[in-house]
């Protein structure tokens, strides 16, 4: 169906596009014909998968803030529309590591970041008709656990599943947050999981990224393309206010498998917390 669309006109800001599935859906998504904002850590592969698409490339590193700042103030002078925002930069790290804002840095890259960036661009997105908000999840929300009084597990021994799963469960919570505060603006959110993809989602472990890249790999995973399916289909559904607030396992709409996914005042409360973390404002 995705194939048949076309997205002449629209301007989608996809973040992780310098590999895996973001560079796989900055490639869809240009060829439907939308102006692709290519945007990574990497200025090397960031620009190469911009100049294969005819793009402009953007650097930022999501374990800064100030670089997220920085890319917001440069994304709205680039471009006079935003119509879909992809969340799609992550990562998981093998050890803890406390960014230069002081957190943790699986959650500030998978949460306090995207989180930040979109509401940076909120009101440029809510100037466009059916704007939308895709953000990149995970399945391994299901066994993840938010708690509020210690978000960057400092009273906690640091797992690299638990960090990760929680960031991921944040991410969930985000969405439907999101939904409920742009209600009536035009501005739909949504989150997905892409499967088991072969990524460099785990690129500082040399263990994870060698295995990665071996044919048992290729056998046991998805391709990035085949990750970058769910993104694209969402970015470019007919009706994204009959999925506002949802969650995606690949194509498939699910519901959530944690019980404080469906915890509404959890999802407030992050929010608030969030907020005040990274020292914006979003939505009443």
């Amino acid at each position: 169906m995705t194939a048949a669309v076309d997205l002449s006109g629209k301007t989608i800001v996809v973040t992780g596009a310098s590999a895996g599935i973001g560079a796989a859906a900055a490639r869809r998504l240009a060829a439907l014909g939308a102006t692709v904002a290519v945007v990574g850590r990497s200025p090397e592969r960031t620009a190469a998968v911009a100049e294969s698409i005819g793009a402009r490339a953007h650097l930022a590193d999501f374990a800064r803030l100030d670089d997220v700042r920085a890319l917001a103030r440069e994304l709205l002078a680039s471009y006079e529309r935003i119509d879909v925002l992809a969340n799609n930069a992550g990562g998981l790290f093998t050890s803890r590591r406390t960014t230069a804002d002081g957190h943790e840095t699986t959650f500030q890259v998978n949460h306090l970041a995207p989180f930040l960036l979109t509401g940076l661009l909120l009101d440029r997105l809510a100037e466009a008709p059916e704007a939308r908000v895709v953000s990149t999840g995970s399945m391994a929300y299901r066994a993840g656990r938010i708690e509020l009084d210690d978000l960057d597990g400092e009273r906690r021994r640091y797992s690299i599943a638990a960090a990760y799963a929680a960031s991921k469960l944040a991410t969930v919570l985000f969405t439907r947050e999101l939904a409920h505060r742009t209600a009536g603006t035009g501005i739909t959110a949504t989150a997905f999981h892409p499967g088991a993809v072969a990524t460099e989602v785990a690129r500082d472990n040399p263990v994870t990224r060698r295995l990665m890249r071996t044919r048992l790999a290729k056998r046991l995973f998805a391709t990035p393309d085949q990750g970058a399916e769910p993104l694209v289909h969402l970015a470019a559904l007919a009706d994204p206010h009959a999925v506002n607030g949802a969650y995606f396992h690949r194509l498939e709409r699910e519901a959530p498998k944690n019980p404080q996914a469906n915890d509404g005042e959890l999802a407030k409360r992050l929010w608030e917390r969030s907020e005040a973390l990274t020292g914006i404002s979003i939505g009443r």
